[in-house]
This record gives structure tokens, sequence and C-alpha cells, in this order.
């Protein structure tokens, strides 16, 4: 083989070699471009949920299936909790007698007439913190309570907050109803279902309430 030839067959293999380079690193450049869109468009899905979100208090007639539910009760057990305790325990209730029990003792939640099933975040002192640490409890179920309203947005689904505790004329009823042993005391009534109505999200945003460093 000429000298020419062999130089001509090295340079067309380094074409090739330069070219395929070329080509894996578009490709790697893509990649990495499509996953900082990925982890964008979730992020920003995230706002969206959470700014999107109302309190929904008419509901429609379609039912809500067993997979969904588990789906909403997981997004609230992943909630954060002190010392990990997870201090809390979820009456899910969708018997239209039961319903109708809970309506009659709670004034403010009427809006279970329409639900297809309300979830009772209840807080649990047999896993709670001892001491004045105890009444972290609260706290706990509610970051589970917001976690639930939340989840049942992005699912489609409408939900509403009913307090319960620390009203003296509502929780000792709600326990009645539900048969809550005296360690467990029921935060509120979350109200789930479809939405029948369409409300407009408030906006929020008061910078007047946001201090730095100090008051």
């Amino acid at each position: 083989m000429k000298k020419s030839e062999c130089f001509c067959g090295l340079a067309r293999s380094m074409r090739s070699v330069f070219c395929a380079s070329v080509v894996c690193a578009g490709l790697m450049s893509s990649c990495a471009g499509g996953q900082d869109e990925a982890v964008s468009d979730s992020s920003d899905a995230v706002i969206e949920n959470i700014m999107t979100r109302t309190s929904i208090r008419v509901f429609t007639d379609q039912p809500v299936d067993d997979a969904t539910v588990e789906k909403i009760l997981r997004a609230g057990m992943a909630a954060p909790t002190a010392v990990n305790k997870q201090p809390w325990a979820f009456v899910v209730v969708n018997d239209r007698e039961q319903m109708e029990r809970l309506r009659e003792v709670h004034p403010y939640a009427q809006m279970l007439k329409t639900a297809q099933f309300a979830i009772v975040v209840c807080g649990d002192m047999g896993k709670a913190l001892q001491g004045f640490a105890q009444a972290y409890w609260v706290q706990d179920a509610s970051a589970a309570t917001e976690n639930i309203l939340l989840a049942a947005h992005g699912l489609g689904l409408g939900a509403v907050w009913c307090g319960v505790y620390p009203n003296p004329d509502v929780y000792p009823k709600v326990k009645d109803v539900l048969g809550l042993p005296s360690h467990i005391m029921p935060l509120n009534i979350i109200p789930i279902g479809y939405p029948a109505e369409n409300p407009e999200p408030k906006d929020k945003w008061k910078p007047e309430n946001v201090h730095y460093n100090r008051w």
C-alpha cells in the first residue's frame, strides 16, 4: 500500500472518530438539557399545584376508586414529623349514614352531604412525644393534612379542611360518632370528591408579612 493511501485511510478513520465524538457529545448535551427541562417542568408543576389549590365545598356524584384514596393517604403519611414519631391516624369515612352523622355533629362540615368520602385526620397520643412536646402532634397532623389537600388537588379532586380540635363543642361528638379510643384525638375532617365548582384561587402573597433576620 502506498504512503498516500495509508494517510488517506488514517485521515478517514480520524474523521469518523471525530464525528462520532461530536454526535455523542451532542446526545449527552441533549440528554442533560432534557433532564434540566424535566426538572424545571416538575418544579413548575409542584408550584402550580400549590398556587391553584382551593377549598371545594360542592362535589359531583362521580365515585373515587380505592387506589386513588390510597394515593392520597400515602401522601398524607409522607409529611414531616417531629423525631419521626408519626403520631397520626386516619379514619376513612365512605359510608353515607356515617358521613351524615358527622355532618349532624359538625355545623361547618355540611359539604359532607355531597362528598364521596372523608378523611378524618387524628393525633395518636400513644405515639406522641411526652411532656410539653406532646403538643407537636398538632403540627405533625397538620402537615399530613396539607399533603392530603395538595394530593387531592393534584389528582383532580377537591377537598376542604374542616377543623375539629380544639373546639370543645365538636371534637367530643366526632370522637363519639367514630368510636375513637381515648388516646386518639380528631384534628379535622376533610370531605373529598370530584369538584362541582371551580372557585378562583386567592392570591395571598403579602410582602408586609415577611421579615428578615428579626422583626
